[in-house]
């Protein structure tokens, strides 16, 4: 079965200051979005409020996957209806073993399973993310490596088979192994039933997740989206060719900008 997720004209502020202003997106399933920017555009914004988090104020618009508004539901709700936010920086939970965690996602997404099923396929995930034989009885991140913890994001979402999966940085703090074994096992989970997200700054994980459309984001909007074309040219030319082209001055730019000036006035 085919799904949509929808995001229309999304505004949203924190403390007073706009951050997301009318990000326009729809990703089908069996597609591969990437959303590229300059630090400090709104990525990682959109990718928490999207999962639902309360840290910030949507002021304007919606999203809505499969037909259904989302925009009120809490962040549990959002998980049961198909989302899986792989976080930038996951949290560790001391007492909660690895597996008893997975098994109670699980169950709170309806997907609960047999404990013969569940072991085998836990099992076989970490196996073909090749994660440490002693996982299932460490807690939660825990002592893990940076690479470990964003494996076991991995993981998490192989047991869960959301609908859409957002996958914020997932490519940061791994080694080029590592890399390559979460990059293979995001991309073999696409299908009819499965569409992702990827926000990222580096070509290296699209090596391994070729996606079908890039989205270059900036001042919290998405001002231009395109093939992998934009992506070579992003490595070769940075993000100066799209404010050229477009005619944008990066916000953090302008305001450093602006600061300087006013440093120099003051000095004369």
């Amino acid at each position: 079965m085919k799904h949509t997720l929808e995001i229309v004209d999304l505004h949203a502020s924190i403390e007073g200051k706009e951050i997301l202003k009318g990000v326009n997106l729809t990703i089908n399933s069996n597609e591969v979005h990437v959303i590229m920017g300059p630090n400090g555009t709104g990525k990682s914004t959109l990718s928490s409020i999207v999962m639902g988090s309360n840290k910030y104020n949507v002021t304007q618009g919606d999203i809505i996957l499969d037909g259904e508004s989302l925009i009120d539901k809490p962040v549990d709700e959002r998980a049961r209806k198909g989302l899986f936010l792989a976080y930038q920086y996951p949290t560790e939970i001391s007492g909660v073993t690895n597996s008893d965690f997975v098994r109670q996602a699980m169950k709170a997404c309806g997907k609960e399973e047999s404990l013969f099923k569940f072991i085998t396929k836990y099992d076989k995930a970490c196996s073909e993310l090749k994660m440490r034989e002693d996982l299932p009885h460490r807690y939660l991140n825990e002592g893990f490596s940076g690479g470990e913890k964003k494996r076991n994001e991995i993981l998490q979402m192989k047991m869960l088979q959301p609908k859409f999966a957002i996958l914020d940085e997932i490519d940061s703090g791994l080694d080029v192994d590592a890399l390559r074994i979460v990059g293979e096992n995001v991309s073999s989970m696409v299908s009819d039933e499965f569409g992702c997200l990827l926000i990222t700054h580096y070509q290296r994980l699209l090596d391994y997740i070729k996606p079908d459309f890039v989205h270059i984001m900036i001042n919290g909007k998405i001002v231009k989206t395109g093939g992998f074309e934009l992506i070579e040219k992003i490595d070769q030319q940075g993000y100066d060719f799209v404010k050229e082209e477009l005619g944008i001055e990066i916000e953090e730019e302008k305001n450093n900008k602006i600061m300087l000036e006013s440093c120099a006035h003051k000095g004369h």
